[in-house]
């Protein structure tokens, strides 16, 4: 079945319109009262309402990604099953990166959970603020990307199809590339040149980071 080319002009519209108005809560926004599991989920899922779920009982927040994400190490520990300011940051910051990139990588991206809470807190206000560019930037692009779609006398219906490849590729190829970089953290110069030299000389892609070596 073709696609309704008018809902998804609606959709795109009210995405964009969404983006443009969507912000993370400041750090001293945050509450720092010791919130319990239950609280914590509510909370998050006001804050993370754009990420889309199959059906209503797949929840992308649960009790037990929270706490998988704890024994992980990902974030901090609850201090007496209380969660504050700090866990909450550590979990906007994973729910919104993950969707874009694998959680052992998240690990290397993200602060220790051992830091010092000024620690995250900066990272925290950074990491926000640019949420907020990137969300501006991203409407910028894709209303470029689809004035034939949104134009009405234009009919084409593989339009959409088009569209669509094209925006799975594009954050195909932003994972791989993210996950590249994120290798190299700590990594020795010298030996992922030298890896590079085999790698070129085997036919293989020189960007590719050490740890993905057979």
């Amino acid at each position: 079945m073709p696609y309704d080319k008018e809902l998804i002009t609606h959709k795109l519209i009210r995405w964009e319109e969404y983006l443009n108005h969507y912000k993370l809560p400041a750090w001293k926004e945050l509450p720092d009262i010791g919130l319990y599991m239950d609280q914590v989920i509510a909370l998050l899922a006001q804050y993370l309402d754009f990420i889309p779920v199959e059906d209503q009982k797949d929840k992308p927040v649960t009790p037990t990604t929270i706490n998988n994400y704890v024994r992980l190490k990902v974030m901090p520990a609850p201090e007496k099953r209380r969660y504050y300011r700090v866990h909450i940051a550590f979990l906007i910051m994973i729910f919104t990166l993950k969707q874009g990139i694998s959680i052992g990588s998240l690990q290397k991206l993200l602060p220790s959970p051992t830091d010092e809470e000024g620690v995250v807190a900066a990272f925290y206000t950074n990491y926000i603020q640019q949420v907020r560019e990137i969300g501006s930037f991203y409407t910028a692009q894709t209303r470029a990307a689809v004035q034939d779609i949104l134009d009405p006398q234009v009919t084409d219906q593989g339009l959409v199809e088009k569209f669509l490849i094209q925006s799975i590729l594009q954050a195909g190829f932003s994972r791989i590339l993210a996950e590249k970089i994120l290798h190299l953290r700590d990594a020795d110069p010298a030996a992922v040149l030298a890896q590079e030299t085999i790698r070129d000389h085997q036919g293989r892609h020189p960007m590719d980071a050490p740890e993905e070596e057979d």
